[in-house]
């Protein structure tokens, strides 16, 4: 995916394609055959945008194409019906985000109040530590209260939020998604960025990210942030999206449209020919004038997860 610049404005028309959300489930004959700690089948996850950015309903099966280490694959699973996922929103609340953190909570909650009872998420922040509300769950108001109880402090350890938000999802079942916000570089982290790429890659978590350019004065003068370029990397690999941002007043959006994008994606299935051990690559392809988003590879092992945690 090429990153680009948001405006609220391109964001909200974005929005006004995609008609009212949707909790129908998917069609009998293509329900998912994903089994906890098995492989019957890879799953891909697919966001389809045309040449001005909206998001692309009403495709079928035949509007799409997947390889495996460059074979195409038949698909034996497709649904255009929203999914349920389960999600970690993991926030910035570095010292540089201190005069934006009524805007940046107020942004979350568009995102929340998207929810459908069958989603479940935490809320987290990151800085000097890492928090997290503590459980999975689908109560919006619950949630939205739980971003009151954020603290913020100084150093920015961006990798390791994305590495705890991984190992919270470990033992979840089903679609798993990281949402993590930053306006600046990972500053304090234990943990390496390939280390939580590769990690996020292997146990098939989407990571959306958003990066914003803030102003801040550190005690001496005015100093503007740039937000990690590792953002749209991991977002890139795991098939999700990155949104840089330039102005505060383009969060709220933006985590709309995050959500708008959950909702939308194609859910795409197919048996692999082999379980090598090994990495595959994925090359996910759809119909002339549309631009597909999909993770880029897969590890061809038997089991994704050793144990599940089924749904609540």
């Amino acid at each position: 995916m090429h990153h680009r610049t948001l405006s609220a404005a391109c964001v909200a028309a974005a929005l006004a394609t995609i008609g009212p959300l949707s909790a129908q489930a998917p069609a009998p004959q293509d329900q998912p055959l994903f089994r906890a700690g098995s492989r019957v089948e890879v799953p891909v996850y697919a966001t389809v945008i045309d040449s001005s950015g909206r998001l692309v309903p009403g495709l079928e099966r035949a509007d799409f194409s997947v390889s495996d280490n460059g074979v195409p694959m038949e698909l034996t699973t497709f649904s255009n019906a929203s999914q349920p996922f389960t999600a970690v929103v993991m926030m910035d609340t570095s010292a540089s985000m201190t005069n934006n953190l009524e805007l940046l909570n107020l942004a979350a909650e568009q995102f929340l109040i998207r929810l459908l009872p069958v989603d479940r998420a935490q809320v987290g922040a990151f800085n000097d530590k890492i928090q997290l509300s503590g459980r999975f769950t689908a109560n919006r108001d619950d949630l939205i209260d739980a971003l009151d109880d954020l603290q913020f402090g100084n150093p920015t350890r961006l990798n390791d939020a994305i590495d705890t938000s991984l190992t919270a999802l470990e033992k979840i079942d089903g679609r798993r998604v990281v949402l993590i916000f930053t306006d600046g570089e990972d500053t304090a982290s234990k943990v390496g960025f390939k280390t939580v790429l590769e990690r996020a890659r292997d146990e098939e978590v989407m990571v959306y990210s958003i990066g914003l350019e803030s102003e801040y004065h550190n005690g001496a003068r005015m100093q503007r942030t740039r937000p990690s370029r590792d953002l749209r990397k991991i977002a890139d690999e795991t098939g999700g999206g990155y949104f840089e941002l330039k102005k505060s007043a383009e969060l709220a959006p933006t985590f709309t449209r995050v959500a708008q994008e959950l909702r939308s994606q194609y859910l795409l299935g197919f048996a692999p020919l082999t379980l090598d051990g090994k990495l595959h690559k994925l090359d996910v392809r759809v119909r002339q004038g549309h631009t597909v988003r999909a993770r880029k590879s897969y590890l061809a092992v038997p089991d994704r997860n050793t144990t599940s945690e089924k749904q609540k």
